[in-house]
């Protein structure tokens, strides 16, 4: 079960808007890039969201450049899931790849700041400041198996082998 707070963007958040380019100089340095996550969308993100919370996005979330860096800083700024309407689909394998959950769902009901309880295997989204209850496809568990390892590398250096259900 993750738990955190909602932290809300809209629609077309990009790599660019999670991956600033004028940072483009730390992608060797990615905990000193993770301050800078989503400064774009929300430059107070970084600071004042706290590990395990939610960052909720609308349609398309991820566009843009094919880099592992979004969904990576995304992680290490401690960020327990993305839960979105639509994810672009480089940027919806790079965060399986890097240890990232990544959730397709209605995200309308949920507001800025709501209290959310994401439980990845039974797919149910539990919205405690409002008391909504939103479904998502539960995820394979397979995939369960590789975001507990850190990622795919992990998984595969922990266990030399990829297995599906």
């Amino acid at each position: 079960m993750l738990k955190g707070k909602a932290w809300k963007f809209g629609d077309g958040i990009s790599t660019d808007h999670i991956a600033p380019g004028r940072y483009f100089h730390l992608r060797s340095n990615m905990p000193e890039l993770a301050k800078h996550v989503l400064e774009d969308a929300d430059p107070e993100f970084a600071s004042k969201m706290s590990p395990g919370d939610f960052v909720v996005g609308g349609k398309n979330f991820g566009l843009g450049s094919s880099r592992e860096h979004a969904p990576t800083i995304i992680k290490m700024a401690g960020v327990s899931a993305v839960l979105a309407k639509s994810f672009a689909r480089i940027f919806f394998r790079n965060a399986v790849n890097v240890g990232l959950p990544v959730l397709i769902c209605d995200t309308d009901k949920i507001n800025a700041g709501d209290e959310l309880d994401v439980n990845l295997e039974s797919g149910e989204i539990h919205d405690i400041s409002n008391g909504e209850k939103l479904t998502f496809k539960p995820l394979p568990k397979s995939m369960i198996r590789i975001l507990n390892d850190g990622g795919l590398i992990a998984h595969l250096q922990k266990h030399g082998d990829f297995k599906l259900d």
